[in-house]
Order: C-alpha cells, then sequence, then structure tokens
C-alpha cells in the first residue's frame, strides 16, 4: 500500500485570467493570459511558468536524492525547465512539451549522464507524465 509523504491543495478561479491559492493564503499568485496567447503584458504567472518551476526543482531535488545515496559530491546542479504550449495535430488542440536542461558542476559528463537518468527514473514529475509529454533532456 502507498503512503502518502506530502499532499497540499491549491485552488484557481478565474482560469488563466485569475488566482492560484492554498487554502490559508500562504501560497497566493495572480495567473494571466501570456501575450503570445493574447493576453496582456503583466507580471503575473501562467500555469506553463507554474509547471516548469515545479518540475525544476522536483527534478534537481531528484538528482540531489540520488548523488547523495552515492555519496558523490559536486559543487552545485542547475535545473532549467522549459515548458512549451503546442498545437496537437491528433485532437486539434493543444499539448505540452518540456526541455530539461541539467548543468552539474564538479562532474565529468559521462557520470553526469548517469545522475541525470537516475534522476529521470526517480522524479515525480518525470513518472507522472511519462507517455503523455516529450520530454528531452541535456546535460549542459
Amino acid at each position: 500500500m502507498m503512503k502518502t509523504l506530502y499532499e497540499t491543495t491549491i485552488s484557481n478561479t478565474g482560469g488563466r485570467s485569475g488566482v492560484v491559492q492554498s487554502p490559508d493564503s500562504v501560497f497566493m499568485l495572480e495567473v494571466a493570459t501570456p501575450p503570445e496567447l493574447g493576453g496582456k503584458q503583466t507580471t503575473a504567472t501562467n500555469p506553463e511558468q507554474l509547471f516548469a518551476a515545479g518540475y525544476s526543482a522536483c527534478f534537481n531535488s531528484a538528482l540531489e536524492y540520488q548523488l547523495k545515496k552515492s555519496n558523490v559530491e559536486i559543487e552545485k546542479s542547475t535545473v532549467t525547465a522549459t515548458v512549451m504550449l503546442k498545437t496537437d495535430p491528433a485532437d486539434n488542440g493543444v499539448k505540452l512539451e518540456v526541455e530539461l536542461e541539467v548543468k552539474i558542476e564538479g562532474l565529468d559528463e559521462e557520470t553526469a549522464n548517469k545522475y541525470v537518468k537516475l534522476a529521470h527514473d526517480y522524479c515525480p514529475y518525470s513518472k507522472a507524465i511519462k507517455g503523455n509529454v516529450n520530454v528531452t533532456v541535456t546535460v549542459a
């Protein structure tokens, strides 16, 4: 049986022109349609930015976990997630695509590639979207 380690709740009102917030309002952000999709220039976030933020943080944590588990020390790791909203010819709708760029200071390329693969196999975000979202992972 699976044990819940953590859970959180966020609600949205107003779709892409609204607000996302936790029940206790500790987390609260305005969301807006980006100009590329017909919205106005704003400092509000959007669903793709929120997904990129969550995925990059989760992936980097998975990477740190794999490195620590093997007692591999590094100087620093940075994961940059680029999330794209693309047209989907299969249903004339839209779909997500993700590019992850991983930089690990203090590891050679072969070792870095090994741990990035382990992180990709372990990361809950990677598992959740496997087979549904095209994800390209590169080690920089």
